[in-house]
C-alpha cells in the first residue's frame, strides 16, 4: 500500500478511536476527520467508505445504534462532500468555512432526524424549534472540536507532506502553505 494512503487511513483510524475513550461531551473529531477525508482522498469512494466505516467500526465498540443513526451517518457523508469541495483549494479560509458549514449542517441534519423519529418533540414547526433550541448547548462543544481538530488534520498533515514527499497527492499542486509569504 502507498504511504499516502496509509498515513489517511491513520489519521481517519486515530479520529475514529477518540470516540471510544473518555472525552468531554460532543468534543469529538469525528465530522472533522470526514471533511479532511473528502479533502484528501484522490478516490471519491475512498473518501466516503473510509471514514464511514471507521465510524461504523466505533459504533460496534461503543455498541451505540440508535434510531437516528442514519441522520448521523448522513451528516458525515456531508462533511465528506464538504471535504471534496474544497480539495483543489485547500487554503485557511476554505477549510475554516468548509470546518463551519459542516458543523452547522450536521447539527441541522441529526436534530432534525431526532425531532423526526425520537417521539420527544410534536411533529410541528414548534415541536422543531423546541427540538432545536434544546440542542444548541451541545453544539458549543461540537463546533469547537470540528474547527479544532480540522486545523490539527490539515495542518498536520501539510506538516508531514511538507517533511515527506511520498505524502504529497500527485494530483494536485499543494496548496496549503504553513509559511508566511
Amino acid at each position: 500500500m502507498k504511504p499516502r494512503f496509509l498515513t489517511l487511513t491513520a489519521f481517519v483510524l486515530a479520529a475514529a478511536l477518540w470516540r471510544v475513550i473518555p472525552h468531554p461531551w460532543n468534543l469529538t473529531p469525528i465530522a472533522a476527520m470526514a471533511l479532511f477525508a473528502g479533502a484528501h482522498f484522490s478516490s471519491r469512494t475512498t473518501a466516503y467508505l473510509v471514514p464511514l466505516a471507521a465510524i461504523a467500526a466505533s459504533n460496534l465498540l461503543l455498541g451505540s445504534f440508535y434510531d437516528t443513526v442514519l441522520f448521523v451517518y448522513a451528516g458525515f457523508a456531508l462533511s465528506v462532500f464538504i471535504g471534496t469541495q474544497i480539495r483543489a483549494r485547500r487554503n485557511a479560509g476554505s477549510i475554516f468555512g468548509a470546518a463551519l458549514l459542516s458543523s452547522v449542517a450536521f447539527f441541522v441534519i441529526t436534530n432534525v432526524g431526532h425531532w423526526a423519529v425520537s417521539g420527544m418533540y410534536p411533529l410541528t414547526t414548534q415541536g422543531l424549534f423546541s427540538c432545536l433550541t434544546a440542542a444548541v448547548p451541545f453544539f458549543r462543544n461540537s463546533l469547537i472540536g470540528d474547527l479544532a481538530f480540522t486545523g490539527v488534520f490539515f495542518y498536520g498533515f501539510a506538516l508531514l507532506a511538507g517533511r515527506f514527499p511520498a505524502l504529497r497527492d500527485p494530483g494536485l499542486a499543494p496548496t496549503l502553505s504553513l509559511r508566511p509569504r
